[in-house]
């Protein structure tokens, strides 16, 4: 896998992937990661989670992410437009979405619950 050098706006990623666009979308992973609530949300339609989606991107990204071999800030290897890989994102996360659905997975409860009770003694204040 090659290094590559994912930047979008403000939002730089240094990671090694097997193609610039892998690099791309990860970049978009890591950015939208906050957001993925919304799959869980029963109460909320394709429609709102897509409009969701695209306004995060719009706040929080520029329109095209550049990807280097050379260094942050160069496009090399590759200019992939934000629309098109936040379009890409979302029906990912919807395939997943709907995969645990139907596997008997409560995507909601994927990890473990919080403990609800202090574990050791309690420190005045």
């Amino acid at each position: 896998m090659s290094k590559f050098y994912a930047t979008c706006g403000s939002h730089t990623l240094t990671i090694s992937a097997p193609s610039a666009r892998h690099a791309a979308m990860r970049l978009i992973d890591e950015v939208m990661a906050a957001h993925i609530w919304i799959y869980d949300d029963a109460d909320l339609s394709e429609q709102d989670r897509r409009d969701h989606v695209v306004l995060e991107a719009l706040l929080h990204l520029s329109t095209v992410v550049s990807v280097s071999e050379i260094g942050a800030g160069r496009r090399e290897a590759g200019a992939f437009e934000v629309p098109q890989m936040i379009d890409e994102w979302h029906r990912l996360m919807t395939g997943i979405s709907r995969m645990l659905t139907s596997s008997g997975i409560d995507a909601g409860r994927v990890l473990p619950e919080l403990p609800t009770e202090v574990l050791g003694p309690q420190q005045p204040r």
